[in-house]
């Protein structure tokens, strides 16, 4: 029994395996599913035997898109809201759809689900009794280098999505500002591939200049309370 007008609905980053249980029960219990790219959740659908009415909802639609989902979800339809991956609201869509709701007083729920951001901090092996997550870098130089400045100045350990085009100006940009704080990239997390990149950024910065990294990654960066004394580790 679905007990939301809507669910939202954390998705696994990348192992199909990491779903669970009760996020299939509720996408097999909902009326629509309103996802990203509708191709992309299709897939994930078919490889569990789920059959449901798809409606996208991304960043380019979201806004017009919120209201009518409301309306309906007040109408008596049940929602489910899922991204391509990870957790709604969270660097993807979701947010405005949550403040159409509210304003709507239509009741919503979360169902939690596997996370790019704690998976990574876990497996840094940089302090993680505090962090901050600063969503996807600036791509402008000048915000990037201000950012990055102050992950360096921080107590805690700051987290940033970057884009495997930008990251190796990136990781230089780090080891010019300070070449031994302790980072780690972590790569392509749960999938085949996933790879933990763990250094000092002038470390990382010399590996990565003979051998980029692709995939889709994450950027930790130890604040000033991390150990400094670290080796370059990649596993």
């Amino acid at each position: 029994m679905i007990e939301y007008p809507v669910s939202f609905v954390g998705l696994p980053i990348g192992n199909r395996e990491d779903i669970t249980r009760r996020a299939l029960q509720v996408m097999e219990g909902v009326d629509c599913i309103c996802c990203e790219d509708t191709r992309n959740t299709g897939m994930l659908l078919s490889h569990y035997g789920i059959k449901k009415t798809l409606l996208s909802l991304h960043e380019h639609n979201e806004s017009s898109r919120a209201p009518e989902i409301a309306d309906r979800a007040l109408a008596g339809e049940r929602f489910a809201v899922v991204t391509d991956a990870g957790m709604p609201g969270v660097s993807d869509p979701g947010y405005r759809l949550i403040q159409e709701l509210k304003a709507k007083n239509v009741a919503f729920t979360v169902l939690p689900g596997p996370s790019a951001v704690v998976t990574a901090l876990v497996g840094s092996g940089l302090p993680s009794d505090a962090f901050f997550f600063g969503g996807f870098l600036p791509v402008k130089s000048g915000k990037k280098t201000q950012a990055l400045q102050s992950a360096l100045a921080a107590s805690y350990t700051s987290i940033f999505y970057e884009s495997p085009f930008r990251i190796v100006k990136t990781v230089k940009l780090l080891a010019e500002l300070d070449p031994n704080v302790p980072i780690c990239v972590a790569r392509e997390l749960t999938k085949v591939f996933e790879t933990y990149h763990r250094g000092t950024a002038q470390q990382l910065a010399q590996v990565f200049e003979n051998q980029p990294p692709k995939g889709e990654m994450v950027l930790l960066i130890g604040g000033v309370n991390a150990p400094r004394t670290i080796s370059t580790k990649t596993v």
